[in-house]
């Protein structure tokens, strides 16, 4: 084994960030007509173009999109600030098993970074739906820090020989997982969604921000918004009107498929929605709403509201409102989280910490 320290970790790290700064949908568009490129970026354009042919819900600019959001938050002064408060100077080396999800682009990269950052070793089970980009990303980094070598393990056989386990999935897959892997250290990851809390005293630019937390990734990612609450009297076409800059969304035929299909069903179960052309609005209690399609619902008082999201905390991973709710994240921010904002708000470094 080769060792590492973990400033030169964190070093790695801020220079995958560096890399993925170059990533845009017009770089990777016309990389083939430029003859020279610096170390990997032909790879992963061409990784790129690849992972959108595999996936057509990876689109390029959801791809960029997610290059560039890491771009940012692998910055050395963001790693620092995110690690300064744990103690990891010391970690003994454990073998955790990562099974990733693949709704969005790199859904699975923090917990693949939290692993090797910590020290350890990372087997990864990536999605079918999600398998091309990070493998291009780990010989990048081994080439950067050579002790990644042997701490970076892909697998698509069954998992076995680990210490610990982290594994995103469905309520279905988690309740295997839980079954299965009964006897080890483990966070296991469900179904959630993110909400909206309007009062009415948004701005315009707050509710176009809100048209990115619904529409970022086609509304694939448990950090998208499917449904607002909205007080009595509420004026819904503000919110038409300040979302229609995402139209061009139904462009895009997977996501047409399930706005057509699901205003069909509407149509037929004469149900009441509203309706702009490419977002169904249909006012309901539940919390998770199919694709295409938001619900909402009015509340009486604030208050109430608040009790309600708080015993509802289980099943949603953001609260998107300004001045409602503490750890309320602000309007057009969901896609945008910090390194220190855990998934269902599980630390996964102390979880790695700890066992």
């Amino acid at each position: 084994f080769l060792m590492s320290t973990l400033d030169q970790r964190i070093t790695a790290f801020s220079k995958l960030g560096v890399f993925f700064k170059q990533f845009t949908a017009a770089s990777v568009s016309s990389f083939r007509n430029t003859e020279s490129h610096p170390p990997f970026f032909k790879d992963f354009s061409e990784a790129l173009l690849q992972a959108q042919q595999q996936n057509p819900w990876f689109t390029l600019q959801n791809l960029t999109y997610a290059c560039q959001q890491w771009a940012v938050s692998l910055e050395k002064n963001n790693l620092e600030k995110w690690l300064n408060g744990y103690r990891l100077k010391k970690t003994k080396n454990k073998r955790v098993a990562i099974i990733m999800a693949g709704n969005v682009p790199l859904v699975g990269f923090h917990d693949f970074l939290v692993v090797l950052v910590c020290g350890h070793t990372a087997i990864v089970k990536l999605s079918s739906k999600d398998k091309i980009l990070l493998p291009v990303i780990a010989k990048f980094l081994i080439s950067i820090e050579k002790s990644f070598t042997d701490k970076i393990i892909f697998t698509e056989e069954k998992l076995q020989n680990f210490d610990m386990l982290i594994a995103t999935g469905s309520d279905n897959t988690a309740r295997y997982f839980e079954y299965y892997f009964n006897n080890i250290p483990k966070i296991i990851r469900k179904n959630r969604n993110s909400v909206a809390v309007l009062t009415g005293k948004e701005t315009p630019q707050q509710l176009e921000g809100l048209g990115d937390d619904i529409f970022r990734y086609f509304g694939l990612g448990c950090r998208n918004v499917f449904k607002l609450f909205i007080p009595k009297g509420y004026d819904l076409d503000l919110f038409f009107k300040a979302i229609y800059e995402q139209h061009s969304i139904i462009q895009n035929s997977k996501y047409a498929n399930n706005y057509d299909y699901n205003k069909a069903v509407y149509l037929m179960s004469e149900f009441d929605f509203l309706d702009n052309g490419f977002l169904i609005l249909k006012e309901d209690t539940a919390n998770s709403s199919p694709l295409a399609t938001v619900f909402y619902e009015y509340y009486d008082d604030l208050q109430g509201l608040k009790k309600r999201l708080y015993l509802l905390k289980n099943r949603i991973q953001c609260v998107v409102a300004k001045g409602v709710t503490e750890n309320e994240v602000d309007f057009g921010c969901t896609q945008s989280p910090k390194l220190w904002d855990y998934a269902d708000g599980i630390d996964t470094v102390d979880f790695l910490l700890k066992n």
